[in-house]
């Protein structure tokens, strides 16, 4: 028992820290407060990590990048249906980070990303730059298959992601201000619906 207990502590450590980052933010966050969260002394936790900087990372390392991964591997078998690639990537992120404590983290991003650089290149890197390789592949796959009409694939694959990350930062902020909380998934949906309605090289109005 006190191996597995030890065996748990670095992702223990982690999770209170991401508790914490998004609550106070980043800077704000002291070691010792997410060590008393994760319920260990500060000694111990120096045991595992050495800064909040590293622990920002292992949240991303440990929580995010075996997603995107999982993400790859399956957009690789999705080739001949570009559209339910792009809904994949929505709502597998929605799912495994945006409605989770995973979904969080855009808003320390956004918050702090000027005052901590090396954090956010590391966000930047291994998060944001993956996920929209994975949508600039779904657009060009659209595109040379003819399903897609011509467009401008870097830009739509950055505006692709700001509904998600709306409601991302929405949820870990004022989302408490409304008496009935939207669907994020309702919300979504319809973005998607719009968004495609756009791609869609046959769609009435739009030049084949």
């Amino acid at each position: 028992m006190r191996q597995r207990r030890k065996q748990a502590r670095p992702s223990e450590l982690s999770a209170a820290a991401l508790e914490l980052f998004v609550e106070k933010g980043f800077a704000a966050t002291r070691l010792d407060e997410i060590a008393g969260r994760a319920g260990v002394s500060k000694g111990t936790l120096y045991l595992y990590f050495d800064s909040k900087e590293a622990l920002f990372t292992a949240v991303i390392r440990d929580g995010i990048l075996p997603l995107i991964e999982a993400a790859e591997a399956q957009l690789s078998g999705m080739l001949d249906d570009p559209e339910g690639m792009l809904r994949a990537i929505l709502f597998a992120w929605w799912d495994n980070v945006g409605a989770t404590a995973l979904g969080g983290i855009p808003k320390v991003m956004i918050a702090e990303a000027m005052n901590f650089p090396d954090v956010a290149r590391f966000y930047h890197e291994n998060v944001i730059q993956r996920g929209r390789r994975l949508v600039e592949t779904a657009l060009k796959t659209g595109i040379d298959q003819g399903r897609f009409r011509p467009i401008n694939i870097e830009q739509t694959a950055s505006l692709f992601f700001v509904p998600a990350m709306h409601v991302a930062v929405w949820r870990n902020s004022l989302a408490f201000c409304e008496v009935c909380q939207q669907d994020p998934r309702e919300f979504l949906e319809n973005f998607l619906e719009i968004f495609l309605r756009g791609l869609r090289a046959t769609e009435k109005g739009i030049p084949e």
